[in-house]
């Protein structure tokens, strides 16, 4: 029986598995051809065709010779130039500091000069004070703030929040009309305020962190610094105030400068305490110098 021919039956061979790192053939390639040897190859080249290694010529040796003598001399002439330099600019320091050392030495005996003249003028305005001023002296020098004084009275420390802030809550605002910001910081206005208050309320003589205060002083602010008499302080302001001392607390306390400083502490944190005390001690102002006013020599003039 005839028949088509039968053809021999196709096999399908199974796909050979592919190598995990297949895809990763250039990465491969660099981890098996280090670079070493392409360096190494274009060294070889080099060197075939005359470019590397040492100048052949001896024209080019003595360029070379010349070259390295050149930077050599370079270097030994920075070298020796700095160290003659060092010793001058050694002395130059050390002259320095001696100037500076020489007049800070100065700077210190005038200003201990100042300090000897203004306590002779002020023992000299004492002293004219108890010639002119027979009975009354010594009241006039106390209440100007010509001579030291102590006696009963109030101490009173007012210090800024701990975390000078934003605080209050708009309502009794102590600063509301004061043009200050809401912080927790004591401010210029606050000290004015306090010891117009402690003047009020009885008190015969004023110091604030030791300074006199008198007819003349004047409390100021510079950035975020309060000044007395141009000095600046550093909180806390300690104020102590020679008076009746229990009395004058009371009062103070009782007063709308009193009530102020309380609804500072209320409402922004700032820190106050006030005691009365059996003996404080004020020193006497620097200086009380008078520029305009005049005695009046006018009989029945108050």
């Amino acid at each position: 029986m005839c028949g088509m021919p039968q053809q021999p039956p196709v096999r399908s061979s199974a796909p050979r598995p592919s190598r995990p790192d297949a895809s990763m053939s250039l990465l491969t390639n660099v981890m098996d051809h280090s670079l070493d040897e392409g360096y190494a190859e274009a060294a070889a080249r080099k060197e075939a065709e005359g470019a590397g290694g040492m100048p052949k010529t001896l024209r080019a040796k003595a360029a070379l010779a010349a070259g390295l003598v050149l930077a050599a001399l370079v270097v030994t002439v920075g070298a020796a130039n700095a160290r003659l330099a060092a010793p001058v600019v050694a002395k130059e320091r050390q002259e320095l500091i001696d100037r500076i050392g020489r007049e800070t030495t100065a700077a210190d005996k005038l200003e201990s000069g100042v300090d000897t003249l203004r306590a002779d003028v002020s023992a000299r305005q004492r002293a004219a004070l108890k010639k002119g001023g027979g009975a009354q002296a010594d009241l006039v020098s106390i209440l100007s703030g010509a001579t030291d004084v102590h006696g009963p009275g109030v101490r009173l420390v007012v210090n800024d929040a701990k975390e000078a802030s934003t605080g209050g809550d708009g309502t009794n605002n102590p600063r509301e009309t004061s043009g200050f910001s809401d912080t927790g910081r004591v401010r210029d206005r606050d000290m004015q305020r306090v010891v117009n208050g402690l003047w009020e309320s009885g008190a015969e003589a004023i110091s604030v962190n030791g300074r006199r205060l008198t007819a003349l002083s004047a409390i100021r602010a510079a950035g975020d610094a309060i000044l007395v008499d141009n000095k600046p302080l550093v909180p806390p302001y300690t104020v102590l105030a020679v008076g009746d001392g229990q009395r004058l607390s009371t009062r103070f306390q009782n007063s709308a400068d009193g009530l102020y400083l309380h609804a500072l502490q209320e409402n922004y944190g700032i820190r106050t305490s006030i005691s009365a005390e059996g003996d404080l001690r004020l020193s006497a102002a620097p200086s009380v110098i008078v520029r305009t006013a005049e005695p009046s020599t006018e009989k029945g003039t108050p």
